[in-house]
């Protein structure tokens, strides 16, 4: 088995931020040099980064990038714009609850660290950089713990997942991906099953391309035939990622994620969600409250710049959908493999 090539989506180098460009995979790999905040502001909205935990981890840089350009001495007003600084990248991107977590933290950090300016600013930069590197560690213990939460059967496992929960979604690694690359590493895969997931491809861009890299066996469908091949009796398990979970074990993630689960459980299949502890939103007792964003008619309408519907066609466009907990197996967390039902006992760890 060949070694896995790891990939970074978010890197600081030589005093700047450094962003995969996702958009161009797996055509092109360009990388996107940030300088200013208001910049990454552009990038995570154009979705040059994406994913719950690299926009984390991309907004904790940005929150520095954006200290760095506060022309003042003045503690008191240094904070001031401080907070507009964090308000600007908190709108980026509604459903990932992670990055408000993030910029919640590098907050507390310039609060509550003691100096001038100056040393203020090279806490936020320490504080971003620690965010990262847990954030990596996060990701291989979730990869590590869904080994244990995968059905055991004498044959090697296919897994089945959908849209793009891998390295380019995080800090590294991955949260679904990462179970699948450990159970790559842990000879227990015999092949992913993948969904293209339309409207923007992820599935067929990013997963594929993450896997191929890495020598992992892919096999890509559509997004229509996924209940198909469970029916077929091709799949054991399927491994999603999450953009937010509710108090009760409800989740957030990509559009077509709920169908999945309902495919799931109807062909008795484990549906296993993959997300670090700071993806639970506690505030939100049901998923009810996560209403979905709805993204631009365009992204339905063509196929990168090609066309594909007549003219006068209207469209509906969501980006995620909901997933009762009842339809989760389990969630594999840094802390283990979770029942939903079981999310409140990490309510003031999280909080902490």
């Amino acid at each position: 088995m060949e070694a896995l090539n790891p990939v970074f989506p978010v890197v600081w180098q030589n005093d700047a931020l450094l962003l995969i460009d996702q958009n161009r995979l797996p055509d092109e790999y360009d990388l996107v040099r940030i300088n200013r905040s208001e910049d990454l502001v552009i990038a995570i909205k154009d979705m040059i980064v994406r994913g719950a935990s690299a926009i984390a981890v991309a907004a904790a840089y940005g929150i520095y990038l954006g200290a760095r350009e506060i022309q003042t001495t003045e503690r008191a007003v240094f904070l001031n714009h401080l907070e507009s600084v964090a308000q600007t990248l908190r709108a980026t991107h509604t459903p990932a609850v992670n990055l408000s977590w993030v910029i919640d933290r590098m907050l507390k950090a310039a609060r509550h660290t003691v100096g001038d300016v100056a040393h203020l600013k090279r806490t936020l930069l320490e504080a971003a950089q620690d965010i990262q590197n847990e954030n990596l560690q996060v990701c291989y213990q979730i990869g590590n713990n869904g080994l244990e939460a995968l059905p055991e059967i004498p044959q090697k496992l296919r897994l089945l997942t959908h849209c793009n929960a891998g390295a380019l979604a995080t800090a590294g690694y991955g949260t679904a991906l990462g179970v699948v690359r450990s159970a790559w590493r842990g000879d227990r895969l015999e092949r992913l099953y993948a969904t293209e997931t339309r409207p923007r491809f992820q599935g067929a861009r990013l997963t594929a391309w993450e896997c191929v890299e890495e020598g992992i066996p892919i096999t890509l469908i559509a997004d229509g035939m996924a209940a198909h091949v469970m029916q077929q009796g091709m799949v054991d398990a399927v491994v999603v990622g999450a953009d937010r979970i509710a108090a009760n074990g409800d989740v957030s993630n990509k559009i077509g994620t709920y169908g999945l689960a309902l495919l799931a459980k109807a062909h008795n299949l484990p549906f296993l969600v993959a997300a670090p502890l700071s993806t639970i939103d506690f505030s939100l007792p049901t998923g009810a409250q996560m209403p979905p964003v709805v993204r631009a008619d365009r992204e339905l309408s063509h196929i990168f710049d090609r066309p594909i519907c007549p003219a006068g066609t209207e469209f509906y466009n969501p980006a995620s959908d909901v997933t009762p907990a009842d339809l989760v197996t389990a969630i594999i967390t840094e802390q283990g493999a979770i029942a939903p039902s079981e999310l409140s006992q990490f309510q003031t760890r999280q909080a902490r």
